[in-house]
């Protein structure tokens, strides 16, 4: 059975960092991805990786602050937050897909991926 387990989440002040992660088990994924949802908004789009090669995909809004990572070994997959702001704030989800496309940009789509996990609050505060 497939499963998601996100972990990290929690209170930092703005300008911090904070490290997500995301342990994966019960069958194979070809991409993993993040994706989040602030308060009265829709969830949306973070980052994604392959699982093999490690092909990444970001949102501009967090391009170049944050890093999503896997360790293959251990089945987990990260998000590296830096200089976080108070827009960041929001539930991150880790979400995994079975498909394999010719790019990595097709999990950048919600409906794209087939499993999802709990979610882990992030707060922001400026």
């Amino acid at each position: 059975q497939a499963q998601l387990v996100e972990s990290g989440g929690g209170l930092v002040q703005a300008g911090g960092s904070l490290r997500l992660s995301c342990a994966a088990s019960g069958r194979t994924y070809y991409a993993m991805g993040w994706f989040r949802q602030a308060p009265g908004k829709e969830r949306e789009f973070v980052a994604t990786i392959s699982w093999g090669v490690g092909h990444t995909y970001y949102a501009d809004s967090v391009k170049g602050r944050f890093t999503i990572s896997r360790d293959n070994g251990a089945n987990t997959m990260y998000l590296q937050m830096h200089t976080l702001k108070a827009e960041d704030t929001a539930i991150y989800f880790c979400a995994a897909g079975a498909r394999s496309p010719i790019s990595i940009s097709y999990y950048k789509a919600e409906s794209r991926y087939a499993y999802w996990g709990q979610g882990t609050q992030v707060t922001v505060a400026s």
